[in-house]
């Protein structure tokens, strides 16, 4: 099996925030979280994805309502870590 390309790691919050979330919305970003791994933080296609400043990148996991989404940012440059720092409902959503 081919070594990720980068490690991804859940924030403190987030990773308490997963108590809180659907089952599906956890399967959801775990599938994320592993594609993050194998691409990169660039997640072109993911549902509503988008660049939110300069290492910062969102998408939804799950639409409707409530509609729920991951927040992830890359550190600095040739360390290839990515931290998703929120995870949960768009309303509460960091910008």
């Amino acid at each position: 099996m081919p070594k990720p390309l980068w490690t991804v790691k859940l924030s403190r919050k987030a990773d308490k925030s997963l108590e809180r979330l659907p089952k599906m919305v956890i399967n959801t970003l775990a599938l994320l979280m592993s594609e993050i791994e194998a691409g990169g933080p660039v997640r072109g296609d993911w549902p509503n994805y988008s660049r939110l400043d300069g290492r910062r990148h969102h998408c939804h996991l799950k639409k409707g309502q409530p509609t729920y989404v991951a927040v992830w940012e890359e550190t600095e440059v040739g360390v290839r870590l990515v931290e998703v720092v929120y995870v949960g409902t768009h309303e509460k959503a960091p910008c």
